[in-house]
């Protein structure tokens, strides 16, 4: 069975200049000196796959390129350079609640971030109730928003994204929340997701998730793939290379 993503020699190049000019004033002022523009690759020569039925971890520092590589799997950028293949449909959390309204209640939201995620409203409708009940907000999904705590949000947005059937998902750093109890929900959800042609990557910082839960894991490092493989191997890779004196 063919990989449900390829990516092959992969760049990513992003112009970075100085902030904006904030007054009328300094925009005309800003016109009349030269700009300084940097380059930044924030992806070089990222070459593998994600195979069906796989549940990959990616790792890395800060601003290695982790989040923009899940950005280029999920569609939502391009690459300056290479190609990306994604055979079937692709959801990709990457802040969980994004697009919420504190002054719309759970449930108004849930159909808010539902469609958000490319959910028909009738669909949404008939997966309400499962929804809810998978976030444990029961006594609280008529309630505004803004009266949540960061946990309950979370709780919900992931919920309503786990609702959904896609063939491919992308999780960037959504298991940082939560207690343990309801992170391992969601993660045997993910595992029966990712079962027959589905598949799933997870970025973190947490190498304790990637060893539980990922048989394999992508190191991102300034842009590039460092490392890929089995993760019990590639994360003793990444904590020596940040810490010298760990075993």
């Amino acid at each position: 069975m063919a990989p449900v993503i390829e990516l092959r020699q992969v760049y990513k190049r992003f112009a970075v200049g100085g902030e904006g000019p904030t007054t009328l004033k300094a925009a005309v002022a800003q016109r009349r000196r030269p700009q300084t523009v940097r380059t930044l690759w924030a992806l070089r020569d990222c070459t593998f796959a994600l195979e069906s039925g796989e549940f990959l971890g990616i790792i890395g520092g800060n601003g290695a390129g982790k989040t923009t590589l899940l950005s280029i799997m999920g569609g939502f950028i391009d690459p300056t350079w290479g190609t990306v293949t994604v055979r079937g449909q692709c959801v990709t959390l990457r802040g969980l609640g994004y697009g919420f309204n504190p002054h719309l209640t759970g449930r108004e939201n849930a159909v808010l971030y539902g469609m958000f995620l490319g959910i028909a409203p009738r669909d949404l409708r008939a997966l309400m109730d499962d929804i809810i009940a998978f976030a444990e907000l029961e006594d609280f999904i008529n309630a505004p928003l803004r009266t949540y705590s960061t946990g309950m949000r979370a709780r919900l947005g992931i919920s309503v994204a786990l609702s959904t059937e896609p063939e491919v998902l992308l999780l960037d750093e959504v298991f940082a929340v939560g207690d343990v109890a309801f992170r391992e929900k969601c993660v045997h959800r993910v595992h029966e997701m990712t079962h027959g042609a589905h598949a799933a990557a997870l970025v973190t910082h947490t190498p304790q998730l990637l060893r539980a839960w990922c048989p394999r894991t992508a190191w991102i490092h300034e842009g590039a793939l460092h490392a890929l493989g089995p993760t019990e191997e590639v994360v003793a890779q990444y904590l020596r290379a940040m810490d010298p004196t760990v075993a």
